[in-house]
């Protein structure tokens, strides 16, 4: 029912529908991307639709923190469709969705009383862009990317939710079964070494013996893992510009203000004149400190 391309797509999406059944995070957030009729809304809306059915399965992503930690409130996995990108802001507070966070606001109509929402939820976010440009949720995140359908391939909507409610006990009995061996191998269950979403790894793991052979859900999380570094150093003309320096040297040692000078000589004028590019040695050491993590994975150690 899901149009993925691949055995580790196919882990990666059941690891993340085995975290949804559990009964505290941290998540993952799901995203998926392809290009338009690469079933994108509809592998959401199935999703969502197992795991936590809902009359609008999918909604807009909302524009304020408030909106979203509401939406939190009220449903156990979001699904925001048809994304073209994330603000900065909202960006940090899917972080905080997917590992726990809180939100408070001034309670109506009072001066001094606050509503507080507190949760970690499972979130889907789908988009034709590569939409995660940030290390911090592309660290929290599993990505998807889906093969347009041929037209020949194609099934009425009506015939492919006919058939997945036919289904849906079965599939939904296969991960609760998964669910069952999870929690009896939880306690016992070690990794060689800790990911940022520690506590998703080891949940995955403990279920796996009841799916797949040993060392399969590590060996497709730590490729998504490889994916994001790539992506998001693209995405950062900073941290692409550092990678192009290191590329034939083993040491830099200056200013942040001279590191500046010798990154824009090294991406060119026409990216150092972009409105992504840091415009002073401060901005410049922000990007590098949040950059930090992915470019040490690729043999970038900043100090």
């Amino acid at each position: 029912f899901l149009n993925v391309q691949s055995d580790a797509d196919c882990v990666r999406v059941v690891a993340w529908a085995l975290a949804c059944l559990r009964n505290r995070g941290p998540y993952p957030v799901s995203v998926l991307s392809g290009e338009q009729g690469s079933a994108k809304s509809t592998c959401s809306a199935l999703l969502r639709a197992l795991l936590d059915p809902n009359t609008a399965p999918l909604r807009a992503l909302p524009r304020e923190d408030r909106d979203l930690f509401i939406a939190a409130s009220n449903g156990h996995v979001l699904a925001f469709d048809n994304l073209s990108g994330l603000p900065t802001g909202i960006s940090d507070t899917l972080c905080r969705l997917a590992t726990g966070g809180g939100f408070a606001v001034r309670q109506l109509y009072s001066d001094m009383d606050e509503v507080l929402f507190d949760a970690a939820r499972p979130v889907i976010l789908n988009g034709i862009e590569d939409i995660v440009g940030r290390p911090d949720l592309a660290d929290r995140a599993l990505f998807l990317t889906l093969e347009p359908i041929p037209e020949e391939c194609r099934r009425p909507e009506a015939e492919l939710w006919a058939a997945f409610e036919a289904e849906r006990p079965r599939i939904l009995g296969v991960l609760l079964d998964a669910v069952v061996e999870g929690l009896r191998r939880l306690p016992e269950t070690r990794l060689p070494k800790l990911p940022r979403m520690a506590e998703f790894a080891l949940w995955a793991t403990a279920c796996e013996p009841a799916l797949w052979a040993a060392g399969t859900f590590w060996s497709a999380y730590a490729g998504n893992r490889d994916e994001a570094v790539e992506g998001v150093i693209e995405a950062d003309p900073a941290a692409a510009a550092i990678r192009a320096l290191m590329a034939a040297r083993t040491e830099w040692t200056g200013t942040a203000s001279a590191l500046l000078g010798a990154l824009a000589e090294t991406a060119g004028e026409r990216v150092s004149n972009a409105k992504t590019w840091p415009d002073s040695p401060r901005a410049l050491a922000g990007r590098l400190r949040r950059a930090a993590t992915f470019l040490r994975k690729i043999g970038n150690e900043i100090t």
